[in-house]
């Protein structure tokens, strides 16, 4: 950690005196101070060198602190957005720390255009994730990718800044050859292509999961665009696509068992907006009430008698436990509560969602809260 990172810490008597408070707050006041201090982490916690985000605050994980990911990068991007947007930063702030992300970003490297899952912030060079995963991610590309369309759809004044910010993010859009990864020309998105290793990872990208953007992006693509069929016979023809069966009570469109990890409605949902979004197989805002609802109603049930679940403890996602990061699910339920599910399922359940905000900034925010928002689990 850097002398500049230390002085950026948030003394431990402020965070303590902003719990306290969390009762005399409004619902907006209690919402616009977690996410200014959850914004902080892309902001003041992002690497020095390429302004892309760290994967882990820990600078004891075993990434080290030169580590950046990419899809996370993409999540930070949206997040300078709404700083702008807030007056949080200035617009001028914005832009120059987003025309640092995608200068980086093009003198990167990449294969066929698609980025590794996570780089060397200074030298732009992958970091193995795994012993055969040394080459592109396609998953991972696509969030960052959404993030940077919507920054160029922001930011559109006709000033040099401006423009020379929505010139890179074009540069890296138009560049990503999404069909590549169609392996030859299958009817299926491929999530691992390298150099070494060829396709070797032979990880299909098939529904339904946190993947559905990377579809929508690769189908949208001005000049590596796949065919519809790659997302009809690929994507939708997963195992765990289609499902239709009642959890709790809840018919459960897509997806497996009782829904899957809430990450599966977060991820690809950042900038595709699923109000009326709508084709043969599904109402995904349906879809994604659905499977919110299933998963509060998991923890409410609490079958496996947890200590802390309730209505106001909620939320099972991907996230750290006791054994490592495991995505956790209603069937794959551990005993983690993971903050960000319930707080990112505000938009399809906020009365749920502000009622687990309430109780983890105010009942458990010694324990939960710091000076980059919430933990982890």
């Amino acid at each position: 950690m850097t002398l500049q990172d230390r002085k950026r810490k948030t003394p431990a008597r402020r965070v303590k005196s902003e719990t306290s408070s969390a009762l005399q707050k409004s619902d907006d006041e209690l919402l616009e101070l977690v996410q200014r201090q959850t914004f902080r982490y892309f902001w003041d916690f992002a690497h020095a060198h390429s302004g892309l985000a760290r994967d882990r605050s820990d600078p004891k994980s075993t990434e080290g602190l030169d580590t950046v990911v990419i899809g996370g990068s993409g999540f930070g991007v949206m997040a300078v957005i709404v700083a702008v947007e807030r007056k949080w930063i200035t617009r001028e702030e914005g832009v120059e720390r987003l025309v640092k992300i995608a200068s980086f970003l093009l003198s990167a490297v990449s294969f066929h255009g698609v980025l590794p899952h996570m780089l060397n912030g200074v030298t732009g060079k992958p970091f193995h994730f795994t012993r055969k995963d040394d080459g592109g991610d396609l998953v991972e590309t696509a969030y960052l990718l959404v993030g940077l369309l919507c920054a160029r759809q922001y930011f559109d004044r006709d000033e040099q800044s401006e423009r020379g910010l929505r010139w890179r993010i074009t540069q890296l859009w138009e560049e990503t050859e999404w069909n590549w990864h169609t392996r030859d020309g299958m009817n299926v998105l491929y999530w691992h292509w390298s150099p070494n290793n060829d396709w070797s990872m032979n990880y299909e990208i098939r529904g339904w999961n946190e993947c559905l953007i990377t579809y929508v992006l690769a189908a949208s693509s001005p000049r590596y665009a796949i065919e519809p069929g790659v997302y009809h016979r690929g994507w939708v023809e997963g195992v765990n696509f289609k499902n239709g069966r009642d959890f709790y009570g809840i018919e459960l469109p897509l997806g497996p068992d009782y829904g899957g990890p809430l990450f599966f409605t977060h991820y690809s949902f950042m900038g595709l907006d699923p109000r009326g979004l709508k084709d043969r197989y599904a109402d995904y805002w349906q879809q994604n009430l659905a499977h919110v609802r299933i998963n509060h109603a998991h923890c409410v049930r609490n079958p496996h008698r947890f200590a802390g679940y309730g209505p106001t403890s909620w939320g099972l996602t991907a996230s750290d436990g006791p054994n490592g990061y495991r995505p956790f699910a209603p069937d794959k339920d551990e005993g983690v509560i993971a903050p960000t599910a319930a707080l990112s399922s505000m938009p399809y359940t906020p009365e749920y969602s502000l009622a687990a905000l309430r109780h983890f900034y105010g009942g458990l925010g010694k324990r939960l809260w710091r000076e980059y928002g919430f933990v982890d689990a």
